[in-house]
């Protein structure tokens, strides 16, 4: 009698990100492989800085060197292998020369760049020399950029007051060298929240009902994990772009108050309520 054959197990996406660690939990790389696991993805991560933060804001940052960053990053890409990456709080130009060279050498892609300038507090996550190597070594690499309205200002110069100048703001961020811009409308007012994703050729817009609320705390770091979580289940662009949008949504929806401070998106609104 003939066996039947083994069940091959069919391989798990893969995701990695290379970021910054948030000691509360709710943003940065700890944000970021939450994210993946409710997306039904192998997280992995390339720690670039610690910082020290609560719900009230961060009090510093520490930087690791950018060697380690790089040697994380080809630790698991040699061997486990990545479906896709996404970027967070680079810290400093150094760390940023060297992701880029890590990203070339090994062609890391597709490659998701959150340019992460700031905390939700306003408190600076980023060395003075860094800005001009986000523009010139980081997001010239970007399969896809996804700043918030103060990045965009930052990188590009261009302030975005509502939807009419979204357009403008995006082709400014397709001029650095991404090939896809996402540009969120989150800080804007109204009953909707609408985010518009181009390549140059095709403007597409995404919106959802807006919930009134204060806890969002990583709240770009999860859209960006999410968007990378479809890609390396090979999704394209806007089609994993629109799973972000989606999985955000819930998620702002399912935050909830943590410390004295601004608490985070629910991460684990798929796996809610509370046992």
């Amino acid at each position: 009698m003939t066996s039947p054959p083994e069940t091959v197990p069919k391989p798990v996406p893969t995701a990695l990100t290379i970021a910054g660690s948030d000691s509360s939990g709710g943003a940065g790389a700890q944000a970021d492989l939450k994210t993946f696991l409710a997306c039904h993805v192998h997280g992995m991560s390339a720690i670039t800085a610690v910082t020290v933060q609560n719900s009230l804001g961060v009090s510093g940052f520490y930087e690791l060197p950018p060697q380690a960053v790089a040697e994380q990053i080809e630790s698991v890409v040699t061997d486990i292998g990545v479906g896709a990456t996404k970027t967070g709080m680079l810290a400093s130009a150094a760390i940023m020369a060297a992701i880029a060279e890590t990203v070339d050498r090994l062609g890391i892609a597709p490659f998701v760049v959150d340019p992460v300038a700031a905390s939700q507090h306003g408190d600076p996550l980023l060395r003075p020399d860094a800005l001009d190597a986000l523009r010139e070594l980081i997001i010239p690499r970007a399969t896809l950029v996804t700043p918030n309205l103060g990045e965009i200002k930052l990188l590009t110069g261009v302030a975005v007051h509502g939807t009419a100048d979204m357009r403008s703001a995006a082709e400014a961020l397709l001029a650095l060298g991404a090939q896809w811009a996402l540009v969120k409308g989150g800080h804007l007012a109204g009953a909707e929240s609408t985010d518009l994703l181009t390549d140059g050729t095709q403007y597409l817009e995404f919106t959802a009902p807006r919930t009134p609320t204060d806890h969002t705390h990583g709240s770009g770091d999860t859209l960006a994990a999410a968007i990378t979580a479809g890609l390396a289940r090979g999704l394209d662009v806007p089609a994993a772009v629109a799973q972000g949008k989606t999985f955000i949504a819930a998620a702002i929806r399912g935050s909830f108050p943590l410390g004295a401070g601004l608490g985070p998106v629910g991460h684990f609104w798929r796996v809610a309520p509370w046992p």
